[in-house]
C-alpha cells in the first residue's frame, strides 16, 4: 500500500525507519520530511496545517494509509476532514478525531476525563482570567513546588515548576494575562507528585489496544537533570522499573480505564495514546496524556519494536487489532540527541555537520532539525540529529551510543552523556 507519513522531526524520522522495513509497503511519501528520511522514501513538500492539499494528494498518489506524526493537525481535526471529505473516507488515518485529540489538546479536558474515570492522578483545579483570585487561593492549599500547566498547545513550554507561592503567584498573573497567547487562557494548578517518571504508548483501534515499549525521556538541557527544558535531549528503553508487576498496574488502573473511557463517551480515538507516567512509591500516576508518539523516546521505542508496524497499523484501521501480534527486541536502547549550541534559548543555524559516514552501520542516525544547503548537510534547528545505540543493558547501549555521537561534529555541538544514568 501507499502510505503518507505527515511530520519533518526526528520522531517521523523513526516512524519512517520502521514503516519502510514493512513487506506492505508499496510506496511511503512523507510531509515535509528531512534530508535523513529521504532515502526511505520521497519528501513532498506539503504543510501539515495544508488540509486540502494533503488530502487532494492522497486522491492523486492512491494513499491507502496517512500516518499523522504531530500533535497539531490532530487537534486541528485533519481526521475529522478525512473521514468526512468525498472520497477520502477510505483512506485509513493513524490518529484521533479531532474530539479524542482534547486529551493534549486540553489539559482542563484531559484532568476531568481521568476524574471521570478513576484513573489516578494529582488534584488539580482550572481557573481562567476571571478566577485569578480563587486561583490564588488554591494555590496557597498546596504545598511547594507549585505545577501550572497552560490549557492549550504550547509546544512543550506551557508548563511551570516553580519552588516558591510568591513565584507561583506571579506566574499564574502573568499566564493568566497571555504569557502563553490563548493557550494560558485557562490554567490547570496541581499538586506536585514526586517520583519518576516513564513514558508508556498504547495503540488502539477504539476497543482493543497493544502497549509498545515503554521509555524514559531527558528533557533539561543540563547533564543530571539541571538547567533549562528542551524537547528532549535523549531516552532509554527499557525503563528498569517498569516491572511486569507495575507494568500490569499501569494496564488495569490506567491505560484500559483510558480506552474504555473514551468509548464509553463516544470518542473515536484509533492511533496512538502517550501516557506521561509518574511512579510514586511504586504506584504509577498520570502527569499528561499526549495524542500521538513522544519525541525522543520513539526514537528508542521504535527501534526496540520487532513486529510489522503497518499490520499493527492495518490492525487499527480494520478494528481488529486484538488479532495483530507486537514483539518486542530483548536489548537496550539508547538515543542521544545532539543540539545546537545555545539552545533551549538563542541559537545559531547553517553549520556543516561531518562524520556521519564513520557512525557504526549498527547505530541508527536519526535527523530532528537538519538540511541541505550547497549540497552539504547543515543544522537547520536546535534539536539537531541523534543516534540510537541497542545493548545488552543500557550501560552497554549508552557507551555504544558515546562512541558514535563523538564522531558526528559541526559547530558548537552539545549533547548530554548522561542518558539513562539516573535510573
Amino acid at each position: 500500500m501507499n502510505i503518507l507519513l505527515l511530520g519533518s522531526g526526528g520522531r517521523e524520522h523513526a516512524l519512517a525507519w520502521k514503516i519502510a522495513q514493512s513487506p506492505r509497503l508499496t510506496r511511503l511519501y512523507m510531509a515535509p520530511g528531512n534530508p535523513g528520511m529521504a532515502s526511505l522514501g520521497e519528501c513532498v513538500n506539503l504543510k501539515v496545517s495544508d488540509f486540502a492539499a494533503i488530502g487532494q494528494f492522497a486522491l492523486d498518489h492512491d494513499i491507502r494509509l496517512l500516518v499523522v506524526g504531530p500533535e497539531n493537525p490532530l487537534v486541528d481535526g485533519i481526521a475529522d476532514y478525512f473521514k468526512t471529505t468525498p472520497g477520502l473516507s477510505q483512506v485509513g488515518v493513524i490518529g484521533p478525531t479531532k474530539a479524542g485529540a482534547r486529551l493534549e489538546g486540553s489539559k482542563d479536558f484531559a484532568k476531568a476525563f481521568m476524574q471521570r474515570h478513576a484513573i489516578p492522578t494529582a488534584r488539580y483545579q482550572t481557573f481562567d482570567g476571571t478566577q485569578l483570585k480563587e486561583g490564588l487561593k488554591f494555590l496557597s492549599t498546596l504545598e511547594p513546588p507549585y505545577v501550572l500547566k497552560a490549557d492549550g498547545l504550547c509546544a512543550g513550554k506551557g508548563v511551570l515548576i516553580l519552588p516558591t507561592l510568591k513565584e507561583a503567584r506571579k506566574e499564574l498573573e502573568e499566564m493568566l494575562g497571555g504569557m502563553f497567547g490563548l493557550a494560558s487562557s485557562r490554567v490547570v494548578i496541581e499538586e506536585y507528585l514526586d517520583g519518576i517518571e516513564c513514558s508508556v504508548f498504547v495503540l488502539t483501534d477504539g476497543r482493543h489496544y497493544k502497549i509498545l515499549p515503554e521509555a524514559k525521556d531527558y528533557k533539561r538541557i543540563g547533564e543530571y537533570d539541571c538547567g533549562l527544558n528542551t524537547g528532549g535531549m535523549g531516552s532509554v528503553s527499557p525503563v528498569p522499573f517498569a516491572t511486569a508487576e507495575w507494568m500490569q498496574k499501569v494496564e488495569d488502573r490506567i491505560v484500559r480505564p483510558t480506552v474504555e473511557g473514551l468509548a464509553q463517551e463516544g470518542i473515536d480515538y484509533k492511533g496512538f495514546i502517550f501516557f506521561g507516567l509518574i511512579n510514586v512509591k511504586g504506584e504509577p500516576m498520570v502527569i499528561e496524556y499526549n495524542c500521538r508518539m513522544g519525541d525522543p523516546e520513539t526514537e528508542t521505542v521504535m527501534p526496540r519494536l520487532s513486529c510489522d508496524l503497518v499490520d499493527l497499523f492495518e490492525g487499527v484501521v480494520a478494528g481488529d487489532l486484538d488479532r495483530r501480534e507486537v514483539s518486542f527486541d530483548p536489548r537496550a536502547a539508547v538515543n542521544v540527541m545532539l543540539v545546537s549550541g545555545g539552545y533551549p534559548q538563542e541559537y545559531q543555524k547553517g553549520f556543516p555537520i561531518e562524520g556521519l559516514a564513520q557512525v557504526s552501520p549498527d547505530a541508527i542516525v536519526f535527523h530532528s532539525g537538519t538540511a541541505v544547503k550547497d549540497g552539504k548537510l547543515v543544522t537547520a534547528g536546535g534539536r539537531v540529529i541523534s543516534v540510537t545505540c541497542y545493548g545488552r543493558d543500557k550501560a552497554e547501549a549508552l557507551q555504544q551510543a558515546m562512541d558514535n555521537v563523538q564522531k558526528i561534529t559541526y559547530t558548537d555541538r552539545y549533547y548530554r552523556r548522561d542518558i539513562g544514568q539516573d535510573l
